[in-house]
């Protein structure tokens, strides 16, 4: 392997006799260096965004989550709670109530899911982090306060510095409601914002954080939950601490961790990821192709070269070998400066944040979000070396053609 590998990185650096060859063997180095380059820088972008999103769910929902396997809803007084805290691992619990209802506002009306928490429901989510107006305070002596999403107090445009005007909640009576009147076929309550949130567009239009015991009134409810969430210790496995918990709970319970209970979004974030590496990966390919007509035309010129190496007990197996590493050479010498420039802009955007959102209206972070994953560089460098391989080989079936077919 010495001997290919010696010969094929001087045909690599040697000055051609044909100025051409040259040329199209830098712009091949060059097309594999900028789409591997791009492929780097996307897929950095790409799981900064990932990354960013998914911070943001996660401050909404709990490490882990068990609601019932059939029906909505569970006793509290039949849950194993206090063997619930001897899991190790476990630091918070905290129970949830949850049904769909409608807000009004003056003249504004909308459908939303009340989420009904106790009160160290934001130690178990940090929502708490998310407040972008007012406080986080669910109740006050004997006052009840909501939290509307931001989407939420936005479509009835709610104020929390409206005094004089509280958000009015509705939700339909339990039970048969046939033969009442529109007042008895709703219980209601009415209460003053005393913050807004904001984790996500379409969940900011969605949820109204209450009080549970609020909840559990409009409800007519005593002790019933829809959910357990818990907040587990850093560092701890969760896996493992979820199985620990199934064990507790039994199988009437269904326990979940974050990614399961963002299963869809996780799956699409997952699939954006991988239709940009194809994509790129295919105009990489295309990018590659050059090396065909580089390894092409110097096969071309190296005839003699090639007559001589024979003539001197070379195999054919041998030759092809040193221009099919020749090929990998401009192909990974390519990768090589792709990665490292993709690397550099990379951390630069990190860093110094260059390029910025365009766009109008407020956002959570000004400049595009980068990580960098080793994974995803090890990937790059291995499509790019598949790909070059590939075009390697295929200048190597008709090399032969109208040379000396002679025995050695």
């Amino acid at each position: 392997m010495r001997f290919p590998l010696y010969i094929a990185w001087r045909y690599l650096l040697a000055k051609k006799t044909h100025n051409a060859i040259n040329i199209i063997t830098l712009v091949s180095m060059i097309g594999v260096g900028v789409g591997t380059m791009a492929l780097v820088v996307i897929l950095s972008v790409t799981n900064g965004l990932e990354k960013l999103i998914i911070s943001q769910f996660n401050a909404f929902h709990a490490d882990i989550e068990i609601t019932p396997s059939t029906g909505k809803t569970f006793q509290l007084s039949n849950f194993p709670l206090e063997d619930l805290h001897t899991v190790p691992g476990v630091l918070h619990t905290s129970s949830v109530l949850e049904e769909s209802g409608m807000i009004r506002y003056r003249e504004r009306q909308h459908l939303v899911k009340l989420r009904g928490v106790d009160s160290i429901y934001h130690k178990v989510t940090g929502i708490d982090t998310l407040i972008v107006e007012g406080i986080y305070e669910l109740k006050k002596n004997d006052r009840n306060f909501i939290l509307p999403g931001n989407g939420v107090a936005s479509i009835i445009n709610a104020s929390i510095h409206d005094l004089l005007h509280p958000i009015e909640i509705f939700i339909p009576t339990r039970g048969r409601t046939a033969g009442l009147t529109a007042a008895q076929a709703f219980r209601s309550s009415s209460n003053h914002a005393s913050g807004i949130w904001a984790v996500q567009a379409e969940m900011d239009s969605e949820y109204v954080l209450l009080p549970l015991r609020l909840m559990r009134r409009l409800l007519e409810y005593d002790d019933e939950v829809s959910s357990i969430v818990i907040a587990v210790e850093d560092g701890k496995r969760i896996s493992t601490i979820q199985r620990r918990i199934q064990e507790v709970t039994g199988p009437g319970y269904i326990i979940r961790n974050r990614m399961q209970q963002q299963d869809f979004l996780y799956k699409v974030m997952r699939s954006e990821k991988w239709a940009i590496f194809f994509i790129l990966s295919f105009i990489l390919m295309i990018a590659a192709f050059n090396i065909v007509g580089s390894l092409t035309m110097l096969v071309l010129e190296k005839r003699k070269d090639i007559a001589v190496l024979r003539s001197m007990g070379a195999s054919r197996k041998l030759i092809e070998r040193i221009f099919l590493l020749e090929g990998i050479l401009i192909s990974m010498g390519g990768a090589l400066g792709g990665i490292l420039l993709g690397g550099l802009v990379s951390w630069l955007q990190m860093k110094y944040g260059i390029i910025v959102i365009q766009a109008e209206g407020s956002f959570i972070i000004d400049a595009y979000p980068v990580v960098v994953k080793a994974f995803d560089l090890i990937l790059v460098a291995f499509t790019v070396f598949c790909i070059g391989l590939l075009a390697s080989l295929l200048p190597l079936k008709n090399m032969w053609k109208g040379m000396d077919k002679a025995p050695v």
